[in-house]
């Protein structure tokens, strides 16, 4: 049996699932909001916030990969000029600073344009003083969350939580160095792939992304409506 077999998870939704009980255990300080990493976090980060009953969002996160190895992360940008380099590759890779400026420049064009298809017509993200809780389907080396903590740290966020079903020892580590807390349901010995903790890991799109965000905000209208006194 492979070691991951007895702990892969249906879908993203069903890992969310489990991931809002863990979350349920923690004693989340003052004003929640779940952040998630698009495209693969939103729909755990969707089961997350429904469960809390707070609001969802995204925070936009692009990492940086090395060419011709997609999987493998040179690091990673996000909203507010946040750039995250892996120090390791940084040594080992030739000419590693301007691949990286080569292939980050593309990412943030990316970046923006994610930005105008999931955020447009939205107030830009108010985090002074909240509790965010970042969440990615998986972090391998952990350089993309570690860009998000560092963003919403600069956007004002009083304590950040990190929630992940799986992780890799070294992605773990990493965040754990930043965020004030953080939350995975599986680490194993060895990660061979994020997509191989589930049955069904399909690739998301952006209608995929707004769906779900839209239908978090009404869910939470229709909550505050129903609470009102009649």
């Amino acid at each position: 049996m492979r070691p991951w077999e007895s702990s892969t998870f249906a879908d993203r939704a069903a890992a969310g699932v489990a991931l809002a009980r863990a979350l349920q255990r923690r004693s989340l300080p003052g004003s929640v909001l779940v952040l998630a990493l698009p495209r693969g976090g939103v729909p755990v980060a969707y089961e997350v916030a429904r469960t809390l009953r707070v609001p969802l969002d995204v925070i936009l996160v692009r990492k940086v990969p090395l060419p011709g190895q997609a999987e493998l992360a040179m690091g990673a940008i996000a909203s507010g000029d946040v750039v995250v380099r892996e120090a390791r590759l940084a040594q080992e890779i030739p000419n590693f600073a301007q691949t990286f400026a080569r292939v980050a420049e593309r990412e943030r064009r990316e970046l923006e344009r994610r930005e105008l298809a999931y955020r447009s017509g939205l107030a830009p993200l108010d985090l002074k003083g909240k509790t965010v809780v970042l969440i990615d389907d998986g972090l391998a080396t952990g350089s993309t969350m570690l860009a998000a903590i560092r963003a919403a740290r600069q956007l004002g966020a009083a304590t950040i939580v990190v929630a992940a079903p799986v992780a890799s020892h070294e992605g773990a580590d990493l965040v754990k160095a930043e965020a004030d807390d953080v939350v995975i349901l599986e680490i194993p010995a060895v990660l061979y792939a994020i997509g191989a903790w589930y049955e069904d890991f399909e690739q998301l799109e952006d209608a995929d992304v707004t769906r779900l965000l839209a239908l978090s905000r009404r869910s939470l209208n229709e909550d505050a409506d129903t609470a009102k006194p009649r």
